[in-house]
């Protein structure tokens, strides 16, 4: 059997290569090196493992240098100390919100302008509508992130938002059919 490596943020392991239906392809169908000063930094925060594996696994494959934390606290120290060129920030989590972590990220000088990408379960119009009674006085406000994600997550519409915000190398997905 064929192995490959699986990158799961900073660490590797071998896997099935069909164990994931996802592949990356270069557009121009040459393969490209990125060294580690190279790759963006795209920091992934949320509780579930099983996402945080996959989101790693993608964003490694197409040029990225993923990072991630499991929650709010940890995502923030990571945020402050890695300094990411994007956030991709789960809104409901354990202990305390995505939001609640947006809302600091968007208060921090360094990271204000750090595009967050906010996924989750619940749909868009129900998010704004809780993200209005949550938290912060109305006259602060705060900007809308660069994008919002309902879960699942489709693989090609994230790393294409992923390209818009951080302006990287190209990196086209396709289905193991082509």
């Amino acid at each position: 059997m064929a192995q490959s490596m699986l990158y799961t943020c900073g660490q590797k392991m071998m896997i099935s290569p069909n164990l994931f239906r996802i592949k990356a392809n270069i557009s121009s169908r040459r393969t490209l090196l990125y060294s580690e000063t190279e790759r963006k930094k795209i920091l992934v925060v949320d509780d579930e493992l099983d996402i945080r594996i996959f989101l790693c696994n993608l964003l490694g494959n197409c040029g990225y240098e993923p990072i991630e934390a499991g929650d709010k606290d940890e995502g923030m120290q990571m945020a402050v100390r890695e300094k990411p060129a994007l956030i991709i920030l789960e809104v409901t989590m354990p202990k305390e919100s995505g939001i609640q972590m947006y809302r600091e990220l968007k208060e921090h000088e360094e990271l204000k302008n750090v595009p967050v990408i906010m996924v989750s379960t619940i749909d868009k119009k129900t998010f704004a509508f809780y993200q209005k009674f949550k938290g912060a006085p109305r006259e602060i406000g705060f900007p809308e992130p660069g994008a919002y994600l309902e879960k699942p997550l489709e693989a090609e519409e994230l790393i294409e938002l992923v390209r818009t915000l951080t302006q990287p190398d190209e990196c086209a997905l396709t289905g193991e059919d082509d």
